[in-house]
């Protein structure tokens, strides 16, 4: 059973930034997609960076120029980089590792404050 881990969630301020981490129980070259997706309260989970096997990425327009996805296969880690954050990134943030032939697994979610 594959398990995604997340970690580095926390209060900051506007400004401010955060590392999130994700940690995978196997190898991530077992995902076709490794992604992070947040949910604000009263929203939609929505798609905020995305990085492929191949290693291609794809951001959310709202936080292009600010966030970067990037992974270390050899520790089965997918980070999230997030920079110049504001009060409208303020979300649980959640994990997402999908494979094309039927898997599609995440995390436990960490929650982003970003509040003066």
């Amino acid at each position: 059973q594959v398990q995604l881990v997340e970690s580095g969630g926390g209060l900051v301020q506007p400004g401010g930034s955060l590392r999130l981490s994700c940690a995978a129980s196997g190898s991530l070259s077992s995902f076709n997609y490794m992604g992070w997706y947040r949910q604000a309260p009263g929203k939609q989970r929505e798609l905020v960076a995305r990085i492929a096997r191949t290693d291609s990425r794809t951001y959310a327009d709202s936080v292009k120029g600010r966030f970067t996805i990037s992974r270390d296969n050899a520790k089965n880690t997918v980070y999230l980089q997030m920079n110049s954050l504001k009060s409208e990134d303020t979300a649980v943030y959640y994990c997402n590792g999908w494979i094309i032939t039927g898997g599609d697994y995440w995390g436990q979610g960490t929650q982003v404050t970003v509040s003066s």
